[in-house]
């Protein structure tokens, strides 16, 4: 791998690299991934990046937790404002608005600490086979991408600044029913800086993919099927242990249970090496609705 960014890596990072426009008042731009609305990553990643900014005396994030509150527009700018909630002797807390067209669309708190010793233990990674022993997804054929939406065909053409590597792959076109675990080895495609926060936000950013779909597995459904609608209802992270993105991590998910149209997703993030670096969670909304017009609309979340 060479040392310049592909352009979509690039892209991606200066996605997450926000405008200032006072002390606690940053912009970031929104970008389409091919799908209806903002990527609930984006807005992960840029939040986060926005209470770092604001962050000093060397202090990491530990966890953010988050609610997604209303659809973002691909076509505009979101706007973060940071309330700096509490500056301790070891610990950090702040509070990030979304807001886009004068409302508000996401809220969190991250919590920041300074290195410090202590116990330490971890649960074992599962026994997967290493991501070269993995083939690399192969392109779909034109045939089945033209049954795409017009978005989701130009992403996929492209490919994203993550390359993934499925160790079960799933049609997600013409889903089976399986059981809701899943393992997904990914990095970032081509390297990028040494800054621990840098890395933080990217991580944040990729751990809306695949998370959320895990409770779709026992229902043969899928987000690229028309009749199903799905939306990010809160998002959790915590950051355990130093990583880096452009380096293979493994993704462990699973879905203790959907209900009451809602699907609860967990997932833990290893190095290759077996060291766990984060662990994730996420509540979202899975409708399968046959009415097409319904289908196609904003999910609604009152």
């Amino acid at each position: 791998m060479n040392d310049t960014p592909e352009p979509v890596v690039s892209e991606l990072i200066d996605l997450l690299t926000l405008e200032r426009l006072e002390d606690n008042l940053f912009r970031g731009q929104s970008r389409d991934i091919g799908t209806k609305y903002v990527f609930g990553g984006q807005v992960l990643g840029q939040a986060l990046a926005a209470a770092q900014a604001t962050v000093e005396n060397g202090r990491h994030v530990h966890s953010l937790h988050a609610y997604f509150l209303r659809a973002g527009n691909i076509d505009h700018p979101i706007v973060y404002d940071v309330d700096r909630t509490r500056d301790g002797g070891s610990f950090s807390v702040r509070r990030v608005t979304a807001i886009q067209h004068g409302k508000v669309i996401f809220f969190c708190a991250a919590s920041f600490q300074q290195v410090e010793s202590g116990a330490e233990h971890q649960q074992k990674m599962p026994e997967v086979p290493q991501p070269e022993d993995i083939e690399p997804n192969r392109p779909l054929p034109p045939d089945v991408l033209e049954r795409l939406p017009i978005k989701v065909q130009r992403w996929l053409s492209r490919g994203g600044p993550f390359e993934f590597r499925h160790v079960y792959p799933r049609d997600e076109l013409n889903p089976p029913k399986r059981p809701p675990y899943h393992q997904v080895w990914f990095r970032l495609t081509e390297p990028v800086g040494d800054a621990p926060e840098l890395h933080q936000a990217l991580l944040a950013y990729a751990s809306d993919f695949h998370l959320l779909g895990t409770a779709t597995f026992p229902h043969g459904i899928s987000y690229y099927q028309p009749h199903v609608q799905m939306a990010s209802l809160d998002h959790a992270i915590w950051f355990h242990r130093p990583f880096r993105a452009d380096d293979w991590l493994l993704y462990s998910l699973d879905s203790p249970s959907a209900q009451d149209s809602r699907g609860l997703a967990r997932g833990q993030f290893f190095t290759r090496d077996g060291v766990l670096v984060a662990s994730t969670a996420q509540e979202g909304l899975i409708r399968v609705v046959h009415d097409s017009a319904a289908a196609a609309a904003v999910p609604a979340k009152d």
